[in-house]
């Protein structure tokens, strides 16, 4: 991505992302050992998936607009990616975890 767009890389820290998961931090102290661990914990990760999933989206698009086609493609690649493991955490949120959560 940055051969294509000509710039370094620099690591930078994410409020939000920290935010994120100082809350699954809280989940896991506030339900250790309950079956509603694994729930808050998914409902963590869909949360950051979902941020992710922003983040690239507006990416692309703007990528797209400036004629960057070939970044722009990478970024679908990569947003392609979180939406799937979004799809994945949710079928296993409703096909065992909740159910666990709710007993």
């Amino acid at each position: 991505m940055f051969q294509i767009i000509g710039k370094e890389p620099e690591a930078k820290t994410c409020d939000a992302i920290l935010g994120i998961t100082d809350e699954g931090a809280e989940i896991m102290e506030e339900y250790e050992g309950s079956p509603a661990l694994d729930a808050g914990l998914l409902a963590a990760a869909q949360a950051v998936e979902h941020y992710e999933m922003s983040r690239y989206g507006t990416l692309r698009t703007w990528a797209l607009e400036l004629g960057l086609n070939d970044a722009a493609g990478l970024l679908q690649t990569t947003l392609d990616e979180e939406q799937a493991t979004d799809l994945a955490l949710t079928s296993i949120a409703t096909s065992v975890v909740n159910q666990k959560a709710e007993g």
